[in-house]
């Protein structure tokens, strides 16, 4: 095996997403051959001796997806200091080891959130220039008009950057609140809820439906599944015309 960059191959271990491994490096967990290791380094698992916290990388984990209905008020990450429960703890201990969740949803919202132990899965479905998107249904309060949504769609100023054009359809209203459905191909931090309130309908209830063409199905909240052959095939299809 030749050189790789060490937050390749931590990746590629199962331990965390690269971007975390990036983190770890700069944080001087990192040896390699009893040195402790930089953002940029290089190694050779075959010879080099490369060690997080203390312990051997191991060979790379057989690689593992799963589709979560992640529950209101879990958080999107593999562990918090504030002892909340976390994407995390509703997997079988057994199944944990490398796992990381594949972009962030956030503690108020539900639905739709995807675990990986590869970091090259990670990093391919999350990358901007692949556009992947995701479906959300959305309950505001009150009733947008067509010209409301209309702005939604075709982008609302945040922190003085548009956001990029969305599909944004109303499915129900009630006597104060409406079902809308949203569909984005970019994720910035509290997208919707901010926009949302941008346009004068804050969000009453947030919950993803589907991940590109992943979707929840009847996957009960707080339970989780394997992606099948095919949809695992279906994201790399989707991957490859996105960067053809």
């Amino acid at each position: 095996m030749t050189r790789q960059r060490l937050q390749k191959l931590i990746a590629a271990a199962g331990i965390c997403s690269r971007r975390h491994a990036e983190e770890l490096l700069r944080e001087g967990r990192v040896k390699v051959n009893q040195v402790t290791a930089g953002l940029g380094d290089q190694a050779d698992p075959n010879i080099d001796r490369i060690e997080v916290d203390g312990r051997p990388l191991s060979q790379a984990s057989s690689p593992r997806l799963l589709l979560l209905n992640k529950p209101r008020g879990v958080i999107s990450s593999c562990s918090d200091p504030q002892g909340r429960e976390t994407v995390l703890d509703l997997i079988p201990q057994a199944l944990r080891r490398g796992l990381h969740p594949v972009g962030r949803l956030d503690g108020d919202s539900r639905g739709a959130l995807l675990l990986t132990n590869q970091g090259a899965i990670t990093l391919q479905l999350t990358h901007p220039r692949y556009a992947h998107s995701k479906t959300y249904k959305v309950q505001v309060r009150g009733t947008p008009t067509n010209a409301t949504l209309n702005r939604w769609c075709n982008g609302v100023e945040l922190d003085g950057v548009p956001t990029q054009p969305a599909e944004v359809s109303l499915l129900k209203q009630g006597a104060n609140q409406s079902l809308l459905k949203v569909i984005l191909r970019e994720g910035r931090n509290r997208q919707i809820r901010r926009v949302a309130d941008a346009l004068g309908h804050p969000v009453l209830d947030l919950q993803r439906t589907a991940i590109s063409s992943i979707d929840l199905g009847s996957l009960p909240e707080g339970h989780w599944r394997e992606l099948t052959r095919s949809e695992w095939n279906s994201i790399r299809l989707e991957r490859n015309e996105c960067s053809s």
